[in-house]
């Protein structure tokens, strides 16, 4: 699951911090490639997911890229581009690189080098998402330092990572922090030439901005123009904003679930919900709701069993969680590099109760892959809830859908009473790498990798529409509307309840 924490704690940090390194370092190619080396082992020996999307000469070939790369650099910077790469190309929403907190606290002093305003993706464009800036509000982006922004966009992409080949997901990283992934790809840049349209003519306009700090740009992004609308994709959720449910006319209701974190099946706030769905669903049914919009466009996914209790009040078939789940190792491989406190003595002593776990859970070995059995709760056949919902169900869906919010919106999508409006989610339809999160460290660099082990193939039918390696596809692609972005409208909710008129 992407942690998506709201930004004002960027103002915490504090003033006293010293500059102990920068990503401008020198960094010795010597030292890039033994990481590399290390790297390319983790991923083949503890990820499953190295070859979910990608094939064997695939992964060779830009691991080749990678070792020529490297030839031509001589900074922490280039090296941890190709990092990120290499973690963007696997293709799992749950794969991060990430920093050291003295690299991280040196980020946040620079107090110039920044592109100033937040941007935002809009009917195909990117554009200024700013209205006291000396760019118009609205304006579509051309270009960024004569390079034309579609080129900005995919050099950027790899800082936030997806599952299989999707981009949309990617908006919601670029929309955020935009500023700071250029700064990692093309370094500090005093000044900004732009080459922009306005929204109401078709001439390119240009524009020299002088470039902000790392916290003014962030303090821009919390006074960004459409924080009214879009706050709730970034937002850490209060336990009585997580879910939600409405009926907007007597045959019509909307159940939102803006997220799964709500606790495993022994926590209080797991009761709590499936009390909720128990009185919402009883009430659907006998108040005879025809109509059950269901909308899940702010899910980053969560804990076990909330999703798959959700499920069971909108199905008519068993259904399990998985179909199929492996690993790829029997004990935690590298620990020498795991990220952990300890010594590595105390660390191999330790790390036993894990592996044992693990041998448990993924019992069964063929041809070098360790599987889930019938035995996993992961595999227990659930039965329909008694108050199950058989009318139309309309799935609102966006690209901050990922993990267990994913995989709940694909069996609801499977259903053959189901419409899904909205854009592609960055969770995959089919499956994803999730579960169990390893994390380690690469000893010259001590850049954190991080990825989850277990390889899932979700209980969800095979459709026409739906593709491998995708997010789940809409039935109906209906994305924001410029006139809707400056009025704060919500074009995907409109566009759902005209549907729903339409049909009745």
């Amino acid at each position: 699951m992407k942690n998506l924490t709201y930004l004002s704690l960027f103002f915490l940090i504090t003033s006293n911090i010293s500059l102990a390194q920068s990503l401008e370092d020198a960094f010795s190619q010597k030292k890039m490639k033994e990481d590399l080396s290390i790297f390319k082992e983790i991923r083949i020996k503890g990820n499953s997911g190295l070859y979910k999307y990608r094939t064997k000469k695939q992964i060779d070939s830009i691991y080749d890229w990678a070792e020529n790369e490297i030839s031509t650099l001589s900074n922490y910077r280039g090296f941890y581009n190709i990092i990120c790469t290499l973690t963007d190309f696997e293709g799992s929403a749950h794969n991060d690189t990430y920093l050291t907190e003295k690299l991280k606290k040196s980020l946040k002093i620079e107090e110039d080098g920044y592109f100033p305003f937040p941007v935002k993706w809009i009917d195909g464009k990117w554009i200024i998402n700013f209205s006291e800036g000396d760019i118009p509000l609205g304006a579509e982006i051309v270009s960024v330092n004569n390079e034309k922004i579609e080129q900005v966009i995919t050099n950027l992409y790899k800082y936030y990572t997806t599952d299989g080949v999707n981009t949309t997901g990617k908006r919601i990283g670029l929309g955020i922090h935009f500023s700071k992934y250029y700064r990692l790809h093309y370094g500090l840049s005093n000044q900004f030439t732009i080459e922009y349209k306005t929204n109401t003519s078709n001439k390119i306009n240009r524009a020299t901005l002088k470039s902000i700090g790392y916290i003014g740009y962030y303090r821009n992004f919390l006074n960004r123009y459409s924080e009214p609308y879009d706050n709730v994709k970034y937002k850490s959720w209060k336990n009585n904003e997580i879910y939600d449910y409405k009926t907007i006319n007597k045959e019509t209701g909307i159940l939102t679930i803006n997220s799964f974190s709500i606790g495993n099946e022994k926590n209080p706030r797991h009761f709590k919900y499936v009390a909720f769905l128990d009185s919402v669903f009883a009430s659907i049914k006998n108040n005879q709701i025809k109509n059950l919009i269901v909308d899940v466009r702010n899910n980053g996914g969560g804990t076990d069993p909330n999703d798959l209790v959700t499920y069971s009040y909108l199905t008519n078939r068993n259904f399990s969680e998985n179909k199929e789940a492996w690993i790829s190792f029997k004990k935690i491989p590298f620990l020498k590099y795991y990220d952990s406190k300890y010594p590595f003595f105390l660390r191999a002593l330790g790390v036993g109760r894990y592996n044992n776990e693990f041998q448990k859970v993924f019992p069964e070995e063929k041809d070098g892959k360790f599987y889930q059995n019938a035995t996993s709760a992961d595999h227990l056949v659930r039965k329909p809830n008694q108050n199950a919902f058989n009318g139309k169900v309309y799935l609102l869906i966006s690209p901050r859908v990922a993990s267990a919010g994913s995989l709940f919106a694909a069996m609801v999508a499977g259903n053959k009473n189901t419409v899904v409006i909205g854009e592609e989610t960055l969770g995959g339809y089919y499956g994803h790498n999730g579960h169990s999160g390893l994390e380690y460290i690469l000893p010259n660099s001590k850049l954190g990798i991080s990825f989850s082990v277990v390889n899932l193939e979700q209980d969800v039918p095979k459709k026409e529409n739906q593709i491998y390696g995708r997010g789940l596809v809409p039935d109906y692609n209906v994305t924001q509307k410029f006139e809707d972005y400056l009025q704060q409208e919500d074009t995907q909710m409109n566009f759902v309840q005209d549907l729903i008129t339409k049909r009745d």
